[in-house]
């Protein structure tokens, strides 16, 4: 069994699908220290100058964990998010069959960026066809820091391999993995060229742009390069 955890990120990237895609349990780190001006409130999508921020104004005090953090409403970030979408992808192709769960989003009442976060990732990979089981750490009370949780949350499921994203032979611990017989993969991700609009194809950006732009044919485009 292939286990492979990510903090709970806004919007994100195809590359964050493709993991999820890639293993048998993907698990949202939530009980993990928030940290401010990454992924987890903020993404980018389209723009003709290479790609602009879309970003959730949250509350917190530090240090707390990502399932602590609360949408600050006081702004009117739900207004500014949905002009700015509705201007940018009003002309690509399948925007206007794709746009009404996520206005939904707007209209609704979550409190907290999880709840955000949750919601953007299942409608994404609802539209990318991927249907691999997600599970809160939260609900698997295991202990430990950074390279030691992984290995108690591969042991609470039952993973005999652990997905890792390229970037985890910089700061995990192999040895504790080799320890408890548990064995690591890396993630080797393509990034898969697709037509956005006239001024240059924008790689890197939130995965509702390839969503948006082909539509029933994007999980195809996901995986041409899997």
């Amino acid at each position: 069994m292939i286990l492979a955890a990510h903090q709970p990120q806004f919007l994100p990237w195809l590359g964050y699908f493709d993991k999820m895609l890639h293993c048998d349990l993907f698990v949202l780190l939530d009980d993990v220290q928030y940290k401010k001006n990454e992924w987890q409130n903020r993404n980018r999508i389209w723009s003709r100058e290479g790609g602009q921020w879309l970003t959730v104004p949250v509350l917190h005090e530090f240090p707390c964990e990502i399932r602590a953090v609360k949408i600050n409403d006081t702004t009117q970030w739900k207004h500014k998010h949905v002009a700015t979408l509705t201007q940018t992808y009003s002309h690509a192709k399948s925007f206007s069959r794709h746009w009404e769960p996520w206005k939904k989003m707007y209209d609704a009442d979550l409190g907290t960026l999880l709840e955000v976060n949750l919601f953007t990732i299942n409608e994404i990979r609802k539209s990318l066809e991927i249907a691999t089981p997600m599970k809160l750490s939260s609900e698997m009370k295991v202990e430990g820091r950074s390279t030691e949780r992984l290995v108690n949350l591969c042991k609470a499921a039952g993973a005999d391999t652990y997905l890792a994203g390229a970037g985890g032979r910089d700061y995990m611990d192999m040895g504790l993995f080799e320890k408890a017989g548990i064995k690591v993969i890396f993630q080797q991700y393509a990034h898969p060229v697709y037509s956005q609009f006239d001024a240059g194809f924008v790689p890197s950006l939130s995965a509702v742009d390839l969503i948006w732009h082909h539509g029933a044919d994007a999980p195809r485009i996901m995986r041409s390069k899997a």
